[in-house]
């Protein structure tokens, strides 16, 4: 038995080094995208990976077809998928639209999850069978960075422990009997597949890269490069040719206001392309 401070000795650490090509992961929690991206390396060479919702996140109420609907607290538990509170303010939005695009696809080949449906409380915890050894690490509020240890969160201390056989064998057979229990379970796979898969298909990160760098270089243009009053004139028209260095069709900041529309005409021609 080893106990981790998550601080001096971190969870994260030891799955680094636990995992092995060929071993099977069954975790009782929340999940978060990033959580996989610390541990990508490790987790794309499993065999699989059973993971349990201890809480209901993407099921549906049981009633009539034509009134379900998301249960309004299951929200919060839904959204840190794509990273809890702590995890969204260290990242940017391109970079978990590339994390989650790669996740999505780990999941595909690798995951099913199960979502509790009932209103009992269900333990959080991890087991890793190896073809050496069975592990089970507990307790396990979620899977996330800062639960395993990769960032302080808000908690006051985040102690787990790691447990060996023959401990590990009751947790494994606890999450066991609790899988194959279809009446406290529902396959909620596809629901997180689509939910990760949304993340990265409404706005590619390749659109956004150029959106951004679109805008940054017009700025910088407006700021350093003033318009003459004919190209001025031009650049209303939705002609845009630069006669000589003296009038480049560039925007000066006074007259920015009036050629707002002309340049987004120009911008929006330019990344139509991206969004066929």
């Amino acid at each position: 038995m080893q106990v981790f401070d998550n601080v001096n000795k971190t969870v994260r650490d030891d799955l680094a080094v636990t995992i092995e090509k060929g071993s099977r992961l069954s975790i009782a929690a929340c999940f978060s995208i990033y959580a996989y991206q610390t541990l990508k390396k490790q987790l794309d060479d499993i065999k699989e990976l059973r993971f349990i919702s201890t809480s209901p996140a993407f099921v549906t109420e049981k009633a009539p077809k034509e009134k379900r609907e998301f249960y309004i607290p299951r929200l919060n538990r839904e959204r840190s998928l794509y990273g809890s509170e702590f995890e969204v303010k260290l990242r940017n939005e391109l970079s978990q639209k590339a994390v989650a695009r790669e996740c999505a696809e780990w999941i595909r080949r690798k995951v099913r999850f199960m979502s509790n449906t009932t209103s009992e409380n269900m333990g959080g915890f991890l087991n890793v069978v190896t073809p050496r050894e069975q592990i089970t690490y507990m307790p396990l509020n979620g899977f996330t960075t800062v639960d395993i240890g990769c960032e302080r969160g808000n908690n006051s201390y985040n102690m787990m422990t790691r447990f060996e056989a023959p401990s590990s064998s009751e947790f494994i057979r606890l999450f066991d009997t609790v899988w194959r229990d279809e009446g406290k379970l529902q396959d909620v796979t596809e629901q997180v597949i689509d939910s990760i898969t949304a993340a990265y298909n409404e706005n590619p990160a390749d659109f956004l890269y150029f959106l951004r760098f679109t805008i940054s270089l017009t700025s910088f243009w407006r700021t350093y490069y003033p318009m003459k009053p004919r190209a001025l004139r031009r650049a209303k028209s939705g002609i845009c040719s630069i006669r000589s260095k003296k009038t480049p069709c560039l925007p000066s900041s006074a007259n920015w206001s009036s050629t707002t529309a002309a340049s987004l005409r120009i911008v929006l021609a330019w990344v139509k392309p991206f969004l066929r």
